[in-house]
């Protein structure tokens, strides 16, 4: 996967550097529950760095976390003040629930179910006992199903049934996002925001 995304790493820090197309409800989400907290932040499968930067400007103690060597050089040079990591979301370098949120946008979308499972189960280790995660994926109606994602092979999942994953995890959902892309039938996007308990 991370040789398929250094490919491809242009094309993506070429959205970045245009101005990433987020959704104000997007925004507003990860603003509402990552900005203000009490403690670190990290972002994992941060990209060219564009969220990271995002919450870095509105205050938060926020480390951006990728697995792409091209996108943590980009993020430095394009984002200074956060700092970035080269590393994978499933090895962080940090001690277990040392972090008051965690960002995960879009970075789980290539996990079959049961790694699914262990890597949330691995955020829930790294948030304090009250912390919160941000994630975001592709959402589904009814079940989930794999689609030829430009990258690699990714995952639709029905929000339901991304939010058990989560509840079996140690996580609450506390807020919910679904929206369908306005030109392309075939995508929706989701978001999740979930405490640990």
């Amino acid at each position: 996967m991370r040789d398929a995304y250094s490919t491809l790493s242009k094309q993506y820090i070429g959205l970045s550097d245009g101005g990433w197309p987020e959704h104000e409800d997007d925004t507003d989400l990860v603003r509402r529950h990552l900005t203000g907290v009490a403690g670190p932040v990290l972002d994992l499968g941060c990209g060219p760095g564009h969220w990271t930067a995002y919450l870095h400007s509105s205050g938060t103690e926020v480390t951006g976390v990728d697995m792409v060597p091209e996108f943590i050089e980009h993020a430095r040079t394009k984002h200074p003040g956060p700092e970035f990591q080269l590393g994978s979301m499933t090895e962080v370098d940090v001690p277990e629930h040392s972090v008051a949120g965690i960002l995960s946008w879009y970075s789980t979308i290539h996990l079959p179910a049961p790694e699914l499972g262990t890597v949330l189960a691995g955020f829930h280790r790294l948030l304090h006992p009250t912390g919160v995660l941000v994630i975001g994926f592709f959402d589904s109606d009814d079940h989930v199903a794999t689609f030829d994602h430009r990258v690699v092979t990714a995952y639709r999942w029905p929000a339901d049934t991304f939010a058990e994953h989560l509840r079996r995890a140690g996580f609450t959902e506390v807020e919910r996002l679904r929206r369908q892309h306005p030109q392309r039938s075939d995508r929706r996007y989701a978001a999740i925001a979930a405490r640990a308990s």
